[in-house]
């Protein structure tokens, strides 16, 4: 069975971006910083992730977030291809369905459990098994 989800926890890299499309649906874009673990050489490394919602409430939720700001994504990854047949443009981001702040410091409920920044480590995936 494929599975395409992505959960990312990290910062808000700067302001949210809008566009209205033709359909006149409106895309709200941003990217978000992840740290990765620790370089080799000491350094810390870091990947700034495409996102990008078409819910408004999502994007509403992200709109009220300040640069550098802590927040939690969870999504798809997707590839879009733009332009011409002759000079295609590949472009990959993740859709994200949902999206909320993040506080590290946050008290825990019964209802919600505290999940520590640190324990977001991402776990093995098999690679894609061989369909049946």
């Amino acid at each position: 069975m494929d599975r395409n989800e992505v959960l990312l926890v990290g910062r808000l890299s700067g302001t949210v971006e809008e566009f209205d499309l033709p359909s006149g649906d409106t895309a709200t874009k941003w990217r978000i910083i992840v740290r990765r673990r620790q370089h080799r050489r000491g350094a810390t490394m870091t990947d700034s992730i495409p996102c990008v919602t078409f819910d408004p409430e999502t994007a509403a939720m992200v709109r009220i977030l300040k640069p550098r700001e802590y927040m939690e994504v969870t999504g798809a990854f997707r590839c879009r291809v733009f332009g011409p047949s002759a000079a295609k443009i590949w472009r990959y981001e993740v859709e994200v369905s949902s999206a909320k702040p993040f506080n590290e410091s946050e008290p825990s409920t019964p209802d919600t459990p505290a999940r520590p920044l640190a324990t977001l480590v991402p776990r093995q995936v098999a690679y894609l098994e061989p369909a049946c």
